[in-house]
């Protein structure tokens, strides 16, 4: 069964706008884009200031064949060109931080204003990825809450795992082929 986005019954190349923002899962972006390269997508990636402390823009650029987005004034109206542009957009990873921003309806950065800016038809995916105790924490849950209420996006659900600091529980970025599943079933 194809997973590709099928119009009279031909496979449509989908334009997926790839948020990261920054923790240590970043580097899974890189894995992320190669496999939606492969399968024939156009992808272009907005970066956090603190996604790039992880993974190079020069490395995202490889990839994707664009240059990331990492400011809103390197272009005024570049994140409204790009929030039009997705057939689907997804975060991956989502950070506590910027987790809280979208429950907040802040919009200080490119990541931000861009998703802000995605018309309503546009699929939204989110993927956190954080350590346990910071998934747990009630403000997180309260914004987990919050977006749910906003009936706006969709999630791919973090997992149980060995996370980077060595602990084991729920916050593993969901595998790459199960992010890419996602966005393609959107």
């Amino acid at each position: 069964m194809s997973l590709y986005l099928h119009v009279n019954g031909r496979r449509r190349i989908m334009k997926i706008l790839l948020g990261i923002s920054g923790g240590i899962a970043a580097y899974k972006a890189c894995d992320l884009i190669s496999k939606a390269v492969k399968k024939g997508h156009q992808i272009r990636c907005i970066m956090t200031d603190n996604a790039t402390n992880f993974v190079g823009s020069s490395s995202i650029e490889g990839l994707c064949g664009v240059k990331p987005m990492r400011s809103s004034f390197d272009d005024a109206m570049g994140h409204i060109e790009w929030a039009k542009w997705a057939d689907v957009a997804c975060i991956a990873p989502l950070t506590a931080n910027t987790m809280a921003k979208i429950a907040c309806g802040i919009a200080d950065d490119a990541l931000t204003t861009t998703f802000m800016a995605i018309p309503p038809q546009t699929p939204i995916l989110l993927c956190p990825a954080m350590n346990t105790e910071m998934w747990n924490h009630p403000a997180t849950q309260r914004n987990l809450t919050w977006i749910n209420q906003l009936k706006r996006y969709n999630w791919v659900e973090p997992v149980e795992k060995r996370l980077a600091c060595g602990d084991f529980g729920i916050g593993g970025l969901a595998e790459t082929t199960d992010i890419l599943n996602a966005i393609e079933t959107a």
